[in-house]
């Protein structure tokens, strides 16, 4: 398919009312939409590997060519306007360096019985309790991805993983990783309960230690928001586990200590392959 893009000259013109006050509307909410920006999130957005589509493109002229193929072969054919970079940053209320955007649509939310398999298969889930910063958010979705985790679930009070910086830092890995938000209140007990998971949650006052975990075929890891964590009482209704550290230092980044619990847990389960470039024991 030939893309056929159409120039935009005006700041104010209403194709482009998506686009508008990014950083604003950002805060409030976009009405079932999202933005993308940056051409590593643009391609992922455009593959078959995403969850969701793309309602229409913004891009500066001198882009365009390297995108082409990418847009051609996409089969939803969404408009694809091109602006300068004045009137680009003009709509979105900030300089614009990428010069490549996107919105998407997020659809109907899934649930979480429909994400994770059913059992007697093997299920790696990840459960975000009360995580308000984007980075890290964004961060424990790219390591999902990267360790094979089937699916993330996020409470009620976890932020959205399709804002607009989270999809950035995740690279992209927030438009591929099937994810679904528990309703208010529901207890991250009775979610692993009905879909057969063994909970695992990290503290540094565990006795057990990340690496010497057995294998499990069926686990949710459960992570809490940085300083705070996990309520206590939640901890101790599940198996908690610690990564150790250095003398006096007891702390770790909630992604960072993300990404080496899930390290441990897909070598055990051995979903680390060589061919992705990640080495099995």
């Amino acid at each position: 398919m030939t893309v056929e893009p159409v120039a935009i000259t005006d700041p104010a013109d209403p194709r482009l009312a998506a686009y508008a006050a990014m950083r604003e509307r950002d805060l409030i909410g976009r009405a079932g939409r999202f933005i993308v920006e940056g051409e590593v999130t643009l391609r992922l957005l455009l593959s078959t590997r995403a969850r969701f589509r793309a309602e229409s493109i913004l891009l500066l002229p001198e882009r365009l060519p390297a995108l082409s193929g990418a847009l051609a072969a996409y089969p939803a054919s969404p408009p694809v306007y091109v602006a300068e970079k004045a009137v680009m940053s003009a709509v979105a209320g900030f300089p614009i360096h990428r010069g490549v955007l996107a919105v998407g649509i997020r659809g109907d939310g899934a649930c979480a019985d429909a994400l994770v398999p059913a059992p007697p298969a093997p299920a790696l889930v990840v459960g975000l309790a009360g995580l308000t910063n984007h980075d890290n958010v964004g961060g424990l979705f790219r390591n999902a991805a990267a360790f094979g985790a089937d699916a993330v679930l996020l409470d009620a009070g976890t932020c959205d993983p399709l804002y607009r910086k989270a999809i950035r830092v995740s690279a992209g890995a927030a438009l591929t990783m099937p994810f679904a938000r528990l309703a208010a209140g529901e207890d991250w007990l009775d979610t692993a309960g009905r879909l057969d998971l063994v909970p695992v949650a990290l503290s540094p006052h565990a006795s057990e230690e990340v690496g010497d975990l057995a294998p499990l075929p069926r686990v949710l890891l459960l992570l809490g928001t940085e300083g705070p964590g996990l309520p206590a009482a939640l901890i101790a209704r599940m198996r908690g586990l610690r990564i150790p550290m250095a003398a006096g230092f007891d702390s770790l980044n909630v992604a960072t200590a993300g990404a080496i619990a899930l390290h441990h847990l897909a070598r055990a389960s051995r979903r680390l392959t060589r061919d992705k470039g990640l080495q099995l024991p």
